[in-house]
């Protein structure tokens, strides 16, 4: 019994081992075109711009830019697969979406990419999570997140021309966002709902 849910427990963080894998093959291939992939990034409010908002979190402008997203999306995401491979899934998912849509909406007129829009929605979602379903548990991990990971928030400041704040913004609603759907939505997370 042990063994099978061991197993388990491992094929849960595959996904996610196979995500940030599938980020650092793209950015080897990128990285040897000159990142000439980022062109496939999001340009808002083009029509070309509109694929890049599933391909924006897979493209990277440096190596040093995906390192810094790798350390925040391996435990933030590792903590909502955590609870449940499904919702980890589905999150992931409405986030990029999400987040990707915003951003194409309201951001500057250059290409957006990296996975931090990502980053800062699981970071929403986990904080936000304690506050929509309150329980031990969900505080806990809501003020453990914004303990370890609160000064992701000084990425939301519009400081650096090269950095997409916006892109921090739009992750960070989509977060929050889906945490609200999910608790309004009545969907449960096998460790973190109860």
């Amino acid at each position: 019994m042990t063994l099978k849910t061991d197993h388990k427990k491992r094929n849960r963080f595959a996904v996610l081992v196979y995500l940030v894998a599938a980020l650092w093959i793209v950015e080897g291939i990128n990285f040897f075109t000159g990142h000439k992939l980022c062109s496939w990034g999001i340009l808002p409010r083009t029509l070309s711009g509109l694929v890049g908002i599933p391909l924006s979190p897979f493209l990277h402008s440096s190596i040093m830019h995906l390192v810094i997203n790798t350390g925040p999306m391996v435990i933030l995401g590792g903590l909502i697969i955590l609870g449940n491979k499904k919702l980890f899934l589905e999150l992931t998912f409405l986030i990029v979406i999400l987040c990707g849509v915003m951003l194409w909406i309201i951001g500057r007129p250059s290409y957006h990419v990296g996975a931090s829009g990502l980053v800062f929605g699981y970071f929403g979602y986990l904080v936000s999570k304690g506050i929509f379903k309150i329980s031990i548990l969900n505080l806990a991990v809501s003020m453990g997140t914004l303990f370890v990971y609160g000064g992701l928030l000084w990425g939301l400041l519009p400081v650096f021309s090269h950095i997409s704040w916006e892109g921090h913004l739009c992750g960070l609603v989509a977060g929050i966002g889906t945490a609200f759907i999910e608790r309004y939505a009545g969907k449960k997370a096998a460790f973190y709902s109860k």
